[in-house]
C-alpha cells in the first residue's frame, strides 16, 4: 500500500529541551492510525510538524510524497484538520463558519453538511461567540465530514463532547473507513482509538515505544482466562500461568498468549463446563508503559 504520510528520525527541538527525538511514523492508503500518549508526550508538537506549521530540527516529514515544510499549501488542499481545541469568529454563525471551512477544502456537499448538523444536534444559526467548547468542537467535526478530504487529521477530537455525541463521532469515523479514507486519530479515550484504529502508536517522551496492531501489541501483556468445570478441580498443575484464583470448580489466572493452548489442553481431564478469556485491553498495554508517570 502506498504511504501517505511518512515521518522518518523526526527530532524537533526548542531551544535546549528535545520535544521529539528520533520519531518514525508511516500511515498507508485506507488506514486508521491511532497515535496515543499522555500530555507533553509529543503528540501535537508531532501533527504541527505534519502540519507544516513547525519546521523538523532533523529528520524528514513527508505527506503525499511531498516535503511537509515546504510544500505546505499543496499538501494542505488534501488534508481536513481538526484540533482539540477549536478557536473560531466570534461574530460568525456556526453555519457561516461550516459554509467558510467547506469552501476552503473545496467540497461542495451541501446534503452531506445538513445531514452531520442533524446528527451531532447542532444549532448552526447561532453566534460562535455563544458556543461552549463541545459546540465548538461541533462546528470543526462537521466541516471535517463534510469535507472530501484523503487525510484527516484528529488531534483530540471529541475533547468537549458528551458520551452521546461521542458515539456519533465514531459512526463517522467509521463511515470514514468505509470509504477507504486515511485518519491519523491523536486521542486520550483509548476504547475510542480501540475501535476504530487499524494499527497503534504509542510515544513517550517524545519517543515512539510501540507500534503496531492492537493483536501484535498485546504480547505486552497476558490474556485473563476463567475456567468453571464440571468438578472440583484437585491437584491442579499447570506450568507458566500467573495470578491463579481458584474456588472449587472455579479457577482464574493469567497467562502469557504464547502459553493459552498449553494451559487450557492442561485441563482437559477435568469436563468443561464454562470458559472466558479476555484478552488485554488498550488501556491496560498503556498502563504498561505509563506506570511511571507521564512523559
Amino acid at each position: 500500500m502506498k504511504n501517505i504520510v511518512k515521518i522518518d528520525n523526526l527530532t524537533k527541538k526548542f531551544g535546549d529541551f528535545t520535544a521529539l527525538d528520533g520519531v518514525n511514523l508511516e500511515l498507508k492508503k485506507g488506514e486508521i492510525l491511532g497515535f496515543i500518549g499522555p500530555n507533553g508526550a509529543g503528540k501535537t508538537t508531532t501533527i504541527r510538524c505534519l502540519l507544516g506549521i513547525l519546521q523538523a530540527t532533523k529528520g524528514t516529514v513527508t505527506a503525499f510524497e511531498k516535503d511537509a515544510w515546504k510544500n505546505a499549501v499543496e499538501i494542505h488542499e488534501k488534508i481536513v484538520y481538526v484540533p482539540g481545541d477549536v478557536n473560531l469568529w466570534d461574530n460568525l454563525t456556526g453555519g457561516e463558519v461550516i459554509d467558510l471551512f467547506i469552501k476552503l477544502q473545496g467540497s461542495k456537499n451541501k446534503k452531506k453538511k445538513e445531514e452531520l448538523i442533524k446528527r451531532f444536534d447542532f444549532d448552526p444559526s447561532k453566534k460562535c461567540g455563544t458556543y461552549s467548547k463541545g459546540n465548538r468542537q461541533k462546528v470543526a467535526l462537521i466541516a471535517a465530514f463534510a469535507s472530501d478530504a484523503e487525510l484527516y487529521i484528529l488531534d483530540e477530537p471529541t475533547s468537549g463532547l458528551d458520551p452521546l455525541m461521542g458515539l456519533v463521532f465514531k459512526e463517522c469515523v467509521l463511515d470514514l473507513k468505509k470509504q477507504g479514507k486515511t485518519v491519523l486519530l491523536s486521542s486520550h479515550i483509548l476504547s475510542e482509538v480501540e475501535e476504530l484504529c487499524n494499527n497503534i502508536s504509542i510515544i513517550r517522551n517524545g519517543k515512539i515505544i510501540e507500534t503496531g496492531t492492537l493483536d501484535e501489541l498485546r504480547h505486552l501483556k497476558r490474556t485473563r482466562v476463567k475456567i468453571e468445570t464440571k468438578d472440583h478441580i484437585k491437584d491442579l498443575k499447570i506450568k507458566n500461568i500467573h495470578d491463579i484464583e481458584q474456588n472449587g470448580n472455579i479457577i482464574e489466572f493469567t497467562v502469557d498468549s504464547s502459553e493459552l493452548a498449553k494451559a487450557i489442553s492442561s485441563l482437559d481431564k477435568y469436563e468443561i463446563t464454562n470458559l472466558v478469556c479476555v484478552p488485554p485491553s488498550l488501556e491496560e498495554l498503556f498502563m504498561t508503559h505509563y506506570k511511571g508517570g507521564e512523559g
